[in-house]
């Protein structure tokens, strides 16, 4: 079993050093989806959700969210992130919206933290949007797909 990077030999935790690693590209794919009453998923889709446009403020959201991750996320080293993007689907389905973020950088350490930041405040934020129509919303599905760079490699789910 791998150990834990952030812990120390006490249990104490502590933010790793990574001075001595290589820089190399690195990105990060994660995804989640809002799960809502069809009727909730129409009023979004038609733009006549009281509080605007919810799919573009969850966009520009999830962008801003993956920028302060180092802020939020203790011990997350601070990035210079030179990609984010934040894609917003509809899913009948679910019925709902799936959101799927990549994060970018040439740089010392990952950025699935970032990823998986943006999806989860993009999610949140079109929770936030469209609850005065449906506060029964669900969140759910947040993980990372893949990640690519640096000492470990490619991950990608479910291989």
């Amino acid at each position: 079993m791998a150990k834990l990077t952030h812990i120390g030999a006490s249990g104490e935790a502590h933010m790793v050093d990574v001075g001595d690693k290589t820089e190399t590209a690195r990105s990060a794919t994660a995804e989640g989806y809002v799960r809502m009453q069809p009727e909730t998923l129409s009023l979004i889709r038609e733009g006549n959700a009281r509080k605007g446009d919810v799919i573009g403020t969850a966009r520009l959201a999830g962008i801003m969210a993956a920028k302060k991750t180092s802020d939020l996320i203790p011990l997350c080293h601070p990035l210079m992130l030179t990609k984010v993007s934040v894609e917003i689907a509809e899913d009948d389905t679910l019925p709902g919206l799936r959101v799927t973020a990549t994060a970018k950088l040439t740089g010392k350490t990952g950025v699935e933290m970032e990823a998986l930041t943006a999806v989860s405040v993009a999610c949140l934020t079109i929770y936030d949007m469209a609850k005065a129509a449906d506060k029964g919303m669900e969140i759910g599905g947040i993980r990372l797909l893949e990640k690519t760079g640096g000492k470990s490699g490619i991950f990608r789910a479910g291989e």
